[in-house]
């Protein structure tokens, strides 16, 4: 429809939070193929705005859509430039082109609302399996990790490639039954025994789980509160994650230094430089923390592109597991002396790739 003749237009949420009528005006959602517009009823006038979300195409008459708002069989048609010039219309004027019926209770009172979207009952029972499985087979998992430490310390103890080979036995495990990973590149992995700085983008709380089956030694970058949980804090601490407190500038600075100590050692670490998980699955910017790392060590720059975990396990969503699957993407490494440069050319791999396969 021409938004010309609106009152003014406006995007809007696709699904609100807070009631959205009240005593004063009255608003009714009133959906046309892929275009959702609002009427808006105050003080004897109306006007309308429209919302660009997309909604199910279907005939425009006599159809009633999941809102529980029926077009009545009243013939209707649109004149975009019928009202061109009048801001606003008269109720007795209106009744004459559009009627509407609600099937949904509580309209136009404050109370009204409409509803978020349901999660599928599928995704629910498949999340809750996930945990059942990765739960039980980290509690048979740790024993082993607990009698080998005494040996990992003495004999590997910077690289622990043991307590990486159960971590990838693991993550394999509790991933395997719900979705499939495709890796490309692999050729571009150093070997275990070359140290390297590894980046990737952080999309959903299933990144580390992939991330585990390459089976690569690399030392994640963690939260202090993490180390407290029971079993899988026991594991990363044995593992030799990297303790980081957010927000805490003397906390980061040992964090760095920590990470070139190890890479000195002969150990490679992993960040991602975003800082935090995307909730919209965009690639946020990068901060140079690692890239700073890999250029005074001079070792070399891995990125690494996750795509799909967003969509299986979206951010804040942790207990709900979707279908998919996930694509890995390992680029070739960078080397350089200058962090500037190795974050943008990192970031620009990244970028490529998750814009070309999205």
């Amino acid at each position: 429809m021409d938004v010309a003749s609106a009152r003014s237009i406006s995007s809007h949420p696709s699904y609100y939070g807070k009631p959205i009528c009240s005593s004063q005006s009255s608003l009714i959602r009133i959906s046309r193929d892929k275009v959702c517009c609002f009427g808006r009823i105050s003080n004897g006038t109306a006007s309308f705005s429209t919302s660009l979300h997309a909604v199910p195409s279907g005939k425009f008459m006599g159809e009633t859509r999941s809102t529980g708002v029926q077009w009545c069989s009243r013939s209707l048609r649109w004149d975009p430039y019928r009202f061109h010039d009048k801001k606003s219309l008269r109720l007795s004027e209106l009744a004459r082109y559009i009627t509407v019926r609600s099937d949904l209770s509580g309209v136009a009172t404050p109370e009204s609302s409409y509803p978020e979207p349901e999660i599928k009952l599928s995704s629910r029972l498949r999340g809750i399996c996930f945990c059942v499985v990765a739960a039980i087979s980290a509690t048979f998992l740790i024993v082993l990790m607990i009698v080998g430490h005494p040996f990992v310390l003495l004999f590997d103890p910077y690289r622990r490639k043991f307590h990486h080979f159960i971590a990838k036995l693991w993550a394999s495990i509790s991933i395997y039954p719900f979705y499939k990973i495709n890796i490309e590149g692999l050729e571009n992995l150093p070997s275990s025994d070359t140290p390297a700085v590894y980046v990737s983008n952080h999309q959903s709380f299933l990144d580390i789980y992939t991330l585990l089956s390459l089976g690569k030694s690399f030392k994640f970058i963690s939260k202090t509160g993490i180390f407290v949980i029971p079993i899988i804090g026991w594991a990363m601490y044995m593992m030799g994650v990297v303790p980081l407190k957010r927000m805490d500038p003397r906390s980061q600075v040992d964090c760095l230094k920590r990470c070139m100590e190890l890479l000195k050692k002969g150990a490679s670490v992993f960040f991602f430089p975003e800082g935090t998980r995307s909730k919209d699955g965009r690639l946020g910017p990068f901060k140079k923390g690692a890239f700073t790392v890999a250029a005074k060590t001079g070792v070399a720059v891995v990125p690494i592109t996750l795509m799909g975990t967003g969509k299986i396990m979206p951010t804040g969503s942790e207990g709900i597991l979707n279908h998919g699957n996930v694509r890995v993407i390992i680029h070739k490494p960078i080397h350089g002396s200058k962090a500037d440069v190795l974050c943008n050319e990192a970031r620009s791999k990244i970028a490529e790739s998750m814009d070309l396969f999205s």
